[in-house]
This record gives structure tokens, sequence and C-alpha cells, in this order.
């Protein structure tokens, strides 16, 4: 994966816990509680459930407010000890700050230019494209008959034609894992068997076998074709996250493309530029 999808991918999962701004702070976020003197926020309430342990997704609404208050209420209270403590003023705490602050910035123009405006639209469109380019594949449904040696084989074969039920045949004498089931395999498209097994599966009709056994690593094979049909491709309410996910990483690439091309970037550590640009141009 490209530095630039990997990094839109982490961002999907943390992007719904960015603060909501616009509002009147006084009626949409109202103050809930002070630690000497600082206000706490919904809006802070709203960020620390996000950062609660997954077990408390399990619990109830009110029990999630008044851990994540917990959890804001000890983080105000250490931070005005460090303050009294100057750990703020620590080259480390500079550090970390414009760090996060950068982060908090990407993440913003992140959110403003390639998660909102993504519509329903989008994704549709998007799922017609990967339809288009995908046409629908042949698959057959087959069963067989695994056993040791090529008289054996033969000899079901035999069986076969004098009338014998595959299926029941499959469950008497078959050594493959399928036996119990009749040496049902379900569907399968091609590049799913071994060559030797699909070459003959696909010249097969619907409701005849083979008439001579087939050989692969495993053993001798015999075939039966129960059924053939193209495959069908998935609905779209079905995949329509993932294909929003797929729309959300491509605008990512090409929205750090256009930015990267706009500043100037020198990784001045040999080992880590050559890695830096071997990921990059990776397709």
């Amino acid at each position: 994966m490209r530095l630039s999808q990997l990094a839109a991918t982490l961002l999907l999962s943390s992007i719904a816990f960015m603060p909501v701004h616009g509002l009147a702070a006084d009626e949409a976020d109202p103050v809930v509680a002070t630690v000497a003197g600082v206000e706490i926020r919904a809006s802070e309430l709203k960020l620390a459930e996000g950062d609660l342990d997954p077990q408390f997704a399990q619990m109830p609404v009110e029990q999630r407010r008044v851990a994540a208050l917990a959890a804001v209420i000890d983080i105000k209270t250490l931070a005005r000890k460090a303050e009294t403590e100057k750990l703020d003023q620590t080259e480390e705490f500079k550090t970390l700050m414009q760090f996060q602050r950068d982060r908090a910035l990407h993440n913003a123009i992140f959110k403003a230019s390639v998660v909102d405006p993504v519509t329903d639209a989008d994704i549709k469109a998007r799922y017609d494209k990967e339809l288009a380019a995908s046409p629908p594949e042949e698959e057959v449904s087959a069963r067989h008959i695994l056993l040791k040696t090529e008289e054996e084989a033969k000899a079901v074969i035999a069986e076969l034609d004098a009338g014998k039920d595959f299926a029941e045949l499959a469950k008497e004498k078959s050594t493959g894992p399928s036996a119990a089931q009749g040496g049902e395999l379900g569907y399968f498209t091609k590049g799913r068997m071994v060559p030797e097994f699909e070459a003959v599966a696909f010249t097969l009709k619907a409701g005849e076998y083979a008439k001579e056994p087939v050989k692969t690593q495993f053993g001798w094979h015999v075939i039966k074709v129960e059924d053939r049909r193209e495959t069908a491709p998935p609905e779209f309410d079905a995949i329509s996250d993932q294909v929003r996910q797929l729309v959300m990483r491509e605008r990512y690439g090409d929205l750090i493309k256009a930015a990267r091309a706009e500043v100037e970037i020198d990784v001045l550590d040999p080992d880590l530029k050559t890695a830096y640009d071997t990921i990059n141009q990776q397709k």
C-alpha cells in the first residue's frame, strides 16, 4: 500500500471525532463542568468518548458520558499541575504540540476536501465504473470423487455409466474431504482449482460427468458439473461503504500529490530517502 493510501485508511477511522464548528457555543456546546475555572464543554466529552477503550462502546450512553467526563477532568487536573511545573515550556512538549497542530490541520483539510464532498452519486458512479471494468466470469458448480488409482477411478465411472448416483458414490468411495457432502465443491471460477481439474470441469455441461478420470497432485478425480452460470456482481448496498472508502483513498491521493507539488521535500537520511522513494514509486 502506498503511503498516501495508508494515511487515508488510518484517517478514515478517526475523522468522525473531529470537533464540529460553526454553531453558537453556549447553545450547541454547553459547559458541563469546570476545573480550576477552566471550562469543559460538551464537545470535549464527545472527543473524549472517541478515545475511550472499546469496551465502553457496550455501555449505556450516560455511562459513557460520565466515563468521558471523568477522563477530561483528570486530563485537565494534571494539565494544570504540569503547567505549574513548567512542563509546557520544555522543547519536547513544544515539539509535540507542533506535531499535534500539524496533524489536526491535516485532518481538517482531509475532512473538508475529501470526506465531506463525497456524495451518494459519487459512490454509485464509482460502483458502476468498477462493474464496467469487471465483466462477469463463468463459474461452475461441481462434485468430484477422489481416488488413489486410475483403475479405481475408471471403475467408478463404470458404475456411473450403469446408473449409480454420483453423490452416493462420492460418500462411499471418495478419499477427499468433501466425501461426506457427496463430493460437493460448490461454485468456482477459473483459477480457483488446480489446472488439470478445471481444464476438464469447464468443458462439461450441467449434469454431465467426465468419461475419463483426471490426474492431479491429489490423486485421480471423477468430475461432475452440476450447474454453469455467470458470476453475479455484488449488490451496491452490500459494498457501498467499501466503495466510499475507495473513493476517499483516491481523492486523498490526488490531494496529497497536488500538495506535495507545491512544497520542497528533502529527506536527508539516506536510508529513509531510499525507502520513502521506493514506496512512493509503487503503483
